[in-house]
């Protein structure tokens, strides 16, 4: 199986931004952990801070991968691009956010692309991630 984790703006700086909210943990790092944990899984990733790379990369990984772990940060409370990005694909999407946006900010309430998703996963910290991917190797 083959899954493709892609991250949106701010999320290069896991492990330094307010590590209150998101932990003390590169992602990096955490990517390393993640592909020890699911070794017969071809685990990919991919950061950007720019939204349409980011529908790029969607648009590219719907053509060579099984399921999709997106966390499109602050895009998922502004981007119909992004909404329109997932909709558009065929391959399953997972939301995931490392806090749960529900007790943010409202406008962090609203997610455009949660009715596009197979699922949404929020507020377990990057175990979030685990999850996701565990939820595409339960259906296998």
């Amino acid at each position: 199986m083959k899954i493709m984790i892609i991250n949106g703006p701010n999320l290069n700086l896991l492990g330094t931004r307010e590590p209150e909210t998101y932990g003390n943990k590169s992602f990096e790092t955490y990517f390393s952990e993640l592909q020890f944990k699911f070794k017969n899984t071809e685990l990919s990733y991919f950061q950007s801070n720019i939204e349409g790379e980011l529908i790029d990369e969607l648009h590219k990984a719907d053509q060579d991968f099984d399921g999709i772990v997106l966390n499109a940060a602050a895009y998922t409370h502004t981007s119909i691009g992004m909404a329109d990005a997932v909709k558009g694909i065929k391959t399953p999407v997972v939301e995931v956010h490392i806090s749960n946006t529900h007790a943010r900010e409202e406008f962090r309430h609203k997610s455009y692309i949660a009715p596009n998703a197979k699922g949404v996963i929020l507020g377990f910290g990057l175990l979030g991630y685990d999850l996701a991917i565990q939820s595409f190797l339960n259906e296998k």
